[in-house]
Formats: C-alpha cells, sequence, structure tokens
C-alpha cells in the first residue's frame, strides 16, 4: 500500500525517484522524525521527482518547508529532515542506513526551505496586530493588552500581580550574525518557545533579539525556563552560523504593582 502523500512517479525519472523517496524516508526517521505516519507529503514526491531530475531544488524545497509547518512539524524536525535527504543524494550509490549530518546541509538549502517554514508558520493571513510576522509570536502591543486583563484580574481579586504571574525574558547576542540568519535565529527562538510553554502562555517578541514569555507563577515554571534554555542552545548551535548566538540569556523579571509601571518594563526590556 503507498503512504498517505505519495504520489504515484512516472516517466524515465520515476524509478530514482521512488528509490530516492524510500532512502529519504529511512534516514529522516533514523535521523529523529518522530511520527513516521505522518511523514509523507505530496511535496516529498515533488522534491524527489526534482532531484530524480537533476533540476533546480529550491521551489520545491520551498513547497515542501511550507507543508510541514502547516503539518505541524517544528523546524528543527523539518531541517534534520532536510539534512536526511542531503546525505542520500550526496551518497546516492551507497547501500544501507545513511548518516545525516545537520550542519553539511548546504545553505541554499536550509534558507529555501527554513524561511517558507518561516513564512507558512507566520501565517499570512493572521491579524498583523497582534502577531508579529517572522517568529508568529505575539507583539509588544497585543502584550501589552493581556498585561491589562492580568492586572483587572489581580485588582478584582485583591491580589498583587507578582503574586499571579512573572516574565521570562530570553535574549540573544547577535552581534556577530547577518542578514537572514539573525532572523532565522529567533524564529528558532520561538519555536522553541512554544513548543516548552504550550499552556495558554503569551509569547511575546519585543525587539530583533528580545522575547517574553508571561505566565503564571506555579511550581514547574523554573523547570520549564531551563528546559526552554537548553532547547533554545541545542537548535542554535546545531548551526556554525549561529554559534555566536547559541548560548541565550533568560532571565525572571518580576512585574510590578501597577500596569503603568510594566509598560514601562517591557520598554525598557524591548530596548535592552
Amino acid at each position: 500500500m503507498r503512504e498517505a502523500g505519495s504520489r504515484s512517479y512516472r516517466g524515465d525519472a520515476g524509478g530514482t525517484a521512488r528509490l530516492l523517496r524510500s532512502r529519504w524516508r529511512t534516514a529522516s526517521i533514523a535521523a529523529g522524525w518522530r511520527f513516521p505516519s505522518d511523514w509523507g507529503l505530496p511535496e516529498v514526491d515533488d522534491v524527489c521527482l526534482s532531484a530524480a531530475r537533476r533540476t533546480d531544488l529550491t521551489a520545491p524545497l520551498a513547497g515542501l518547508g511550507r507543508a510541514r509547518a502547516e503539518s505541524g512539524a517544528g523546524l528543527d524536525e523539518t531541517l534534520a529532515d532536510l539534512a536526511a535527504l542531503h546525505a542520500v543524494l550526496v551518497h546516492e550509490d551507497r547501500d544501507g542506513l545513511i548518516a545525516s549530518d545537520p550542519d553539511a546541509t548546504p545553505t541554499h538549502m536550509v534558507r529555501a526551505t527554513a524561511l517558507a517554514w518561516a513564512d507558512a508558520a507566520c501565517g499570512e493571513l493572521r491579524n498583523a496586530e497582534t502577531t508579529e510576522n517572522l517568529t508568529n509570536l505575539v507583539t509588544n502591543a497585543y502584550l501589552r493588552t493581556r498585561l491589562g486583563e492580568v492586572y483587572r484580574q489581580a485588582a478584582r481579586d485583591n491580589v498583587p500581580v507578582s503574586d499571579t504571574h512573572t516574565l521570562l525574558v530570553v535574549t540573544l547576542d547577535l552581534t556577530e550574525m547577518a542578514g537572514w540568519t539573525r532572523l532565522m535565529a529567533m524564529v528558532l527562538v520561538a519555536d522553541a518557545l512554544r513548543e516548552v510553554f504550550d499552556g495558554g502562555e503569551s509569547i511575546a517578541i519585543l525587539g530583533p533579539s528580545v522575547a517574553v514569555v508571561l505566565a503564571q507563577r506555579e511550581p514547574m515554571f523554573a523547570d520549564r525556563a531551563l528546559n526552554a534554555g537548553w532547547l533554545i542552545t541545542r537548535r542554535l548551535s546545531a548551526d556554525q552560523q549561529m554559534e555566536s548566538g547559541s548560548r541565550p540569556h533568560l532571565r525572571k523579571e518580576r512585574l510590578p504593582d501597577c500596569e503603568s509601571e510594566a509598560r514601562d518594563l517591557l520598554q525598557r526590556i524591548g530596548r535592552a
């Protein structure tokens, strides 16, 4: 039975594409693809056919990046899958299991895939006033609105906001990065924060290298913050171009007692 999402291969390149697809899938699963049943997409076959015909992979890889984002695959997993593809293309005459190396994937392949993934993950049709285009994190304006709700709730319950909520601030040193690498570093940060803080917290982008999480105070918050720092470091350090920013700085900020001071705090954080 043909895997869901797979297209029929025809013509002279069909056999080559079919074999490439099989080897790529095996290498990707070995590299850590978490759900084998959702690996096969029509866009996978577009990439395989293009590779078999030895035509430009830029457009097919962009299509694959968008499809991966739309299907819920994270950027880290998508790029690991891309590395598996590159490995089987480089070692097309080798039999058996092929180990992939994410650092060996050519920049033009990473760029085509990652930027398309980011475009799809951001959601072009989403409200630009509430989400930031590249990372899909909420904007400073939306976070201020959310803080207003938190402060009104605290006033009604007659409790200090600092007893119920806290801010986690994540900053990167991007001084050694340039161009799209700076943008992709923050996309990786956003993806990691969404993975760790997936329980309704507000995750916002406040500046080119600053993200924050507004979360309720709870016993596991410190552990989740440490996990977020580890995950961000791991994902950034996997790319040589991002190693200079691979050690994010995370800190907790105590929320002040009044909303106006909280807004000033956000402004200072964003300009740091």
